[in-house]
């Protein structure tokens, strides 16, 4: 059972949420097209995420950045909300995505089931943390506890139970044992947490922090377990046969992705703002400005797609038995274009993984 009492200010939060993610999950896979995709010869079509882990994509979308690269060379952009990982992915290896915004293990999965996928750029790192009620003091008192993680296999629900094994404790891939570990959409944790259906959760922002607002406490920050402090949240990832058929727009891409980081970078007051003003219009549940803020210290944005954190969380999934050892993990990158790119803005050139 869980060990804390319900909190109806943090309810009422996590049914507004609820129902933004419902509005946005009806309109998934429904587009919001830039562009005058009437005169142009190619539509780019790109996926990404209504979250702050997905600034760079948003950013890039709200300035015009995308946009404008494509049209030098005659294409549109279409973009598509996803809530769904697997959903993503599917869209990718289908052909109704041309390139992604996704987390790593999405795109661990995407490589593992076809081998025609490529991280070609990085976009953010931190923001996750496993957050849980005020009785519990450390990673002793989480015996017999329930904890949630956004998806089976996600990246969260990884690391979550790659922790608990490291801690000592017995926990099978369906998240049965000494912990109980459950899956479910953030804003339903947000609500189960509220009505003491959970002791707590490993949460991307703004859910961590939204959580702690309302009197939870940070047991472990992410961040903190890797070193440097530096993991990958969010990469760019591309379907390879689009990247073989169209290099000039994966490069267009490309381009949008550093201007908007670049962007990010030189005005973080103004992007948190755009992004936090975009994801209460796209799902209608605005962020409190307080979260907003405390969930955005969380996030570096950078090109950098921080390639070792990548192979460390396919080996830490393969620990916990999600699923089997991938040694040519590596080959997933291609990171060439990105380099050309960015030396030729004089920008640092990033490096793929050196296990």
């Amino acid at each position: 059972m869980s060990r804390h009492h319900s909190r109806p200010r943090l309810r009422r939060l996590g049914a507004v949420l609820a129902a933004g993610v419902i509005a946005t999950s009806l309109a998934a896979c429904s587009s919001n097209a830039s562009g005058d995709a009437g005169g142009s010869s190619a539509e780019v079509k790109l996926g990404y995420f209504p979250n702050l882990t997905h600034a760079s994509a948003i950013v890039g979308i709200e300035k015009g950045y995308f946009k404008d690269a494509l049209s030098q060379d005659s294409a549109s952009l279409k973009t598509l909300d996803f809530n769904s990982g697997s959903d993503t992915i599917a869209a990718l290896e289908n052909g109704d995505l041309d390139a992604t915004y996704i987390g790593p293990s999405p795109a661990i999965t995407a490589f593992a089931d076809s081998h025609n996928v490529s991280v070609i750029s990085g976009a953010t790192s931190g923001g996750a943390s496993l957050v849980v009620n005020k009785d519990i003091k450390s990673a002793a008192d989480l015996a017999g506890t329930t904890l949630a993680t956004p998806g089976p296999g996600n990246t969260q629900d990884v690391a979550l139970k790659y922790w608990l094994k490291k801690q000592g404790y017995q926990v099978s891939p369906d998240g049965q044992g000494d912990v109980t570990v459950i899956n479910q959409d953030n804003s339903l944790t947000v609500q189960g947490f509220g009505q003491g259906q959970i002791d707590g959760a490993w949460l991307p922002e703004p859910y961590a922090s939204l959580l702690v607002a309302e009197g939870a406490v940070k047991l472990v920050d992410e961040k903190d377990l890797w070193p440097h402090g530096e993991f990958v949240t969010t990469h760019l990832l591309v379907n390879n046969d689009f990247l073989k058929q169209h290099p000039d727009l994966v490069n267009d891409l490309l381009k949008g992705q550093i201007q908007a980081n670049d962007y990010i970078a030189k005005n973080s007051d103004e992007a948190k703002t755009l992004v936090g003003a975009y994801i209460g219009r796209l799902t209608g549940s605005k962020i409190p400005s307080s979260t907003l803020s405390a969930a955005w210290s969380q996030l570096t944005f950078s090109n950098d797609p921080i390639a070792d954190s990548l192979i460390g969380s396919a080996d830490h999934a393969a620990a916990v038995g999600l699923i089997d050892p991938l040694s040519d993990l590596p080959d997933i990158y291609d990171l060439a274009p990105l380099n050309k790119l960015l030396s030729a803005a004089g920008e640092q050139e990033v490096n793929g993984p050196t296990q």
